[in-house]
């Protein structure tokens, strides 16, 4: 299950709302990867499906009217499909 790592900000927006611009900001948040080319190449790809799969969870709130805080759960469900699998920079994989 993906943690979620942005902040609480306050405002006017409604709870639902920021769900999902909580779930699209954790998809998008990945730890910079580790030196290598295949490390690199992993986070690369791990990046694009996850802001594709962004994409289409933020085009049917914008353009079919889903609810954005059934949207948000459903684009946390589909992170799940798309951990981590490379070596963070820092964490064996770069310097400290």
């Amino acid at each position: 299950m993906n943690k979620p790592t942005s902040p609480q900000p306050s405002g006017s927006l409604s709870e639902p709302v920021m769900e999902l611009l909580r779930a699209v900001h954790d998809a998008l948040d990945l730890p910079l990867p580790g030196l290598t080319d295949a490390d690199e190449y992993a986070y690369a790809g791990l990046l694009a499906n996850r802001a594709r799969d962004a994409r289409v969870i933020l085009a049917g709130v914008l353009h079919d009217g889903h609810e954005p805080g059934r949207a948000a759960v459903a684009l946390r469900g589909w992170l799940d499909r798309w951990p981590v699998t490379y070596t963070p920079w820092g964490n064996g994989g770069g310097a400290r």
